[in-house]
């Protein structure tokens, strides 16, 4: 089978395993309440990835972000999340903030 083949077979079926899932997500989102117990693991989990992956995104990074040093992570992070409770919880401002600072620490 020719490289090009499997790259269409994956693109197929990872389209399909994803989609699939949120059609299943979908017909079923009715009959989840908001405020089961079920609904609150699965938010508890979902963000318990999402921590996982910040942190090991500021930790162990890789490509561009490891060449700044671990403290210069360490002190965007905490300027953003000042910023994103002082700014009540609006998520484009540290965003691009974080952006500027990495590049301006970096830059000294």
């Amino acid at each position: 089978m020719a490289s090009s083949q499997v790259i269409i077979l994956a693109i197929i079926a990872t389209s399909l395993a994803t989609f699939i899932s949120r059609f299943m997500g979908a017909l079923t989102s009715e009959k989840v309440s908001v405020k089961s117990k079920l609904f609150e693991w699965f938010n508890c989990v979902a963000y318990s990835t999402l921590a996982a992956l910040l942190g090991r995104m500021i930790i162990f990074p890789a490509g561009v972000l490891a060449e700044s040093a671990l403290i210069i992570r360490l002190i965007v992070l905490v300027i953003c999340i000042l910023v994103f409770v002082l700014s009540k919880k609006n998520l484009v401002i540290p965003t691009i903030l974080s952006a500027i600072l990495l590049s301006f620490f970096n830059s000294l």
